[in-house]
């Protein structure tokens, strides 16, 4: 049911579409100078109903379903929800929600069974509604757009206005939304600072955030340094990069410089398909096969290796990341202007001295930028790490030794019982509030260098 007003939506688009444009060719043909061309006459209608009936039912498909639970409540017999708590009272929302959907635990009471079928009616209500009404406001601007059509009226300055402002409205939801991701960080981390000393966190050696978070539980009373979390981070980084760096530029450079153009065309896919795998798919790979090869590998040699490693989680990751580097790396080498190229190579370098000498140094804006952009997302990187990596944080760069890094924390602070008002879980907002700045400054470093030095190549 919900599929109809967006069925009527792009039939109504259509139509407007071609509706106008006909009646804009027709004041053409009758000799009339158009002052925008028939197309544009055309999208004007299209954007005219496309824009107000898709906000409108979105926003009806998202106040719909509190408003009808409310309704629903609302309409429950006296007494039943007295004394009740909220969590008590949502789960009789969902035991109604269920039993109108034919799934039934139990003898519910006959209460709850006439509050589903309220439930399933109202919910058709407003099904039916939100078609007549999506119907109506698109035929309404419909025939709106199409009294617009004249030879004067100028389209294509509508059209540029409507989709000017749904851009600034784009932009306005990034920056509301990173200024809500913010905030929301912010204020969770402050909570978490009311608990525990921020100097604790800040220079602490120790992560042992288990504390009880209920009367009946035993636990230690925690410790909240996230040094060795964030070393674990760095470790791991630091071994994805050391392999990610060489393989990646190396290949870029052979790809746009050394290989023949057929064999371009191939191995350049194929390394890219390897960015898109998913993570977990790495995080497999790394459990199943890198560590246990790792591990052999070590004890036949002598050395004892942990079984989850800061080696294999950042091989892994940086095996991830090589076609990442290689890309970045290709697009720079390919935006250094021809000329260099002829002019080194008409001096007499020879095709390694010209990269090396003239390529290399014009394309390391790009090169550079692309690599600190890899060392913030392998620094984010979540699923390869909680399958790879270790959970308890050690004090060590021993790349053989198992390591913890925050988004294994994050994950597992956030698992299982979860009550927001306890240092254990606000622990969770300070590391993400912290990996956020974390990978802000190396963000706004990369961007800076690209800048700065794009600027004396152009």
């Amino acid at each position: 049911m919900t599929a109809i007003p967006f069925i009527l939506l792009i039939l109504a688009v259509l139509g407007g579409y071609f509706i106008n444009r006909m009646a804009a060719r027709e004041i053409r043909d009758t000799g009339n100078r158009l002052h925008s061309l028939t197309s544009y006459h055309g999208m004007f209608s299209a954007l005219m109903i496309l824009v107000p009936v898709l906000t409108f039912i979105l926003l009806w498909l998202v106040f719909r379903g509190p408003l009808v639970d409310r309704l629903v409540m609302g309409n429950l017999p006296d007494g039943v929800l007295d004394n009740l708590g909220t969590g008590a009272i949502q789960l009789i929302l969902a035991e109604i929600k269920s039993v109108s959907r034919g799934v039934i635990f139990g003898t519910p009471e006959d209460w709850k069974f006439a509050a589903a079928d309220h439930f399933v009616a109202l919910n058709k209500r407003a099904d039916w509604l939100l078609v007549v009404c999506a119907g109506a406001l698109s035929l309404a601007l419909m025939y709106f757009a199409r009294s617009r059509v004249t030879a004067e009226f100028r389209a294509r300055q509508g059209v540029e206005g409507i989709i000017s402002g749904l851009m600034i409205f784009c932009s306005v939801v990034a920056i509301f939304t990173t200024i809500g991701i913010v905030a929301s960080l912010s204020y969770e981390t402050y909570r978490f600072f009311e608990m525990v000393p921020i100097t604790e966190f800040l220079f602490g050696t120790s992560w042992e955030p288990q504390i009880p978070i209920r009367e009946d539980q035993i636990a230690a009373e925690g410790a909240f340094g996230w040094l060795p979390v964030i070393l674990g981070t760095f470790v791991i980084t630091f071994v994805a990069i050391v392999l990610a760096v060489p393989v990646g530029l190396c290949s870029a450079v052979y790809l746009n410089e050394f290989a023949p153009r057929k064999l371009r065309s191939v191995i350049k896919p194929l390394l890219e398909i390897l960015a898109g795998v998913p993570t977990i798919v790495y995080g497999f790979f790394a459990v199943l096969v890198v560590a246990p090869a790792i591990r052999s590998f070590g004890q036949s040699i002598g050395l004892d290796v942990a079984p989850n490693t800061a080696l294999a989680a950042g091989g892994v990751m940086g095996i991830m990341l090589i076609p990442f580097i290689s890309s970045f790396a290709d697009d720079a080498l390919s935006a250094v202007p021809q000329t260099l190229r002829d002019g080194a190579l008409g001096l007499g370098a020879t095709r390694a001295e010209m990269m090396l000498n003239v390529l290399f140094p014009a394309a390391l804006p790009g090169i550079v930028g692309g690599v600190l952009l890899a060392v913030s997302r392998a620094i984010g990187e979540t699923m390869i790490v909680v399958m790879a990596a270790g959970l308890i944080a050690r004090m060590t760069i021993n790349p053989l030794d198992s390591v913890t890094t925050v988004t294994v924390q994050i994950v597992t602070l956030l698992i299982g019982d979860t009550a927001f008002d306890n240092p254990k879980t606000l622990a969770a907002f300070a590391l993400g509030m912290m990996l956020f700045l974390v990978t802000l400054m190396i963000n706004i470093f990369a961007l800076r260098i690209v800048r700065k030095y794009r600027e004396a190549y152009d």
